[in-house]
């Protein structure tokens, strides 16, 4: 049963979205507070979070920066914030989606549901799953795992996502609109941008230099592409004689 951590401290919000989400089918646990959310995430290791950002106690932007030192637990921010600036700062920090106030419970059982096809790999091409290497970067679809130079590198569900997606088809160039749809779905209810943030994350974590990256090329006027093997092999040579 997928247990479902809800981190709010507006009772009422709390109440109905226990009761909606355990008719789902959910298992279900709440914190009115962020450090006993955080305690929480960190103990019983949830499947999702649903993260208030405004929180009595510490900001819910501090409590996603702490899971994410530890865990690739799904988040889902719950925010009453409507500046993009207020989003894309989460994202930043590693959330995988945002939901703002007032929303449906329904709303938010589909939101939970996305997450999980998309963890489940049913959101990437169907082919059989098979290791995937360029250089010194290799990802896992079965084991959801990434290595780069035989280091592991600690990836959100919605990082790998798009990164296995993009290295299925290396040199193919990804609208946003595209990657949005085959990597994250086409229930996915963000908006375009978010797909700079996710890709900014990924080079950091991957790349030598994110300024002047090898794996994710930007494509201008058009999006993103992860570059072909030759391209990467090339590149590389040329950083280690330099």
């Amino acid at each position: 049963m997928t247990r479902v951590l809800i981190i709010e401290d507006q009772a009422k919000i709390v109440h109905w979205l226990e009761a909606f989400l355990n008719q789902s089918g959910f298992e279900v646990s709440s914190a009115s507070d962020g450090a006993t959310g955080l305690q929480m995430a960190l103990t019983s290791w949830p499947d999702v979070i649903l993260l208030d950002l405004m929180l009595p106690d510490m900001d819910g932007l501090d409590v996603c920066r702490m899971v994410r030192r530890h865990s690739d637990v799904f988040i889902i921010m719950i925010t009453a914030r409507v500046e993009e600036t207020d989003r894309l700062i989460g994202l930043e920090l590693g959330a995988d989606d945002y939901i703002t106030k007032p929303f449906s419970p329904r709303e938010v059982v589909a939101r939970i549901r996305a997450l999980l096809r998309r963890a489940n790999g049913t959101l990437v091409t169907q082919a059989v799953p098979r290791i995937l290497a360029a250089g010194a970067l290799t990802i896992d679809p079965t084991r959801r795992a990434c290595t780069l130079a035989g280091e592991q590198v600690a990836l959100t569900p919605t990082e790998f996502a798009i990164l296995e997606t993009m290295m299925r088809q290396p040199g193919i160039p990804f609208t946003r609109e595209r990657l949005i749809n085959e990597a994250l779905g086409y229930d996915y209810a963000g908006y375009e941008r978010t797909i700079d943030v996710h890709i900014r994350n990924l080079r950091r974590k991957i790349e030598k230099d994110p300024q002047n990256p090898v794996y994710i090329q930007t494509v201008f006027g058009i999006g993103y592409r992860f570059a072909e093997p030759d391209d990467v092999a090339e590149i590389t040579a040329q950083s280690e004689h330099t």
